[in-house]
């Protein structure tokens, strides 16, 4: 199960999965020449969102069709430190799509 992280540091935004800086997938979508962000609506959310489910679904269509629901119902709300696994985004996932979680 993979772990994924975000921290706003005094360096700028870090978002990890496993620990590994999360590549921000501008190849597949690029919402924003910015990076990351969170805890609003808006590109650099978007991207985040791309990033975290791309990695996650490893599904580049399924991960475009999530990404303005999972933006703007998880990301968006995400504190200045957030940490979720890949079972949370499933949950997320499941919940969104109205799908029952076993």
């Amino acid at each position: 199960m993979k772990h994924y992280a975000g921290d706003r540091t005094i360096d700028g935004v870090k978002v990890t999965v496993d620990g590994v800086p999360l590549d921000s997938c501008v190849g597949v979508a690029e919402f924003s020449k910015n990076g990351f962000e969170w805890s609003y609506e808006g590109p650099e959310p978007r991207q985040l969102a791309l990033a975290l489910l791309l990695d996650h679904l490893g599904d580049k269509s399924k991960a475009k069709a999530m990404v303005e629901p999972f933006m703007s119902a998880v990301v968006a709300n995400f504190g200045n430190e957030w940490e979720m696994s890949s079972a949370d985004i499933e949950e997320s996932l499941a919940a969104l799509s109205g799908k029952a979680v076993a």
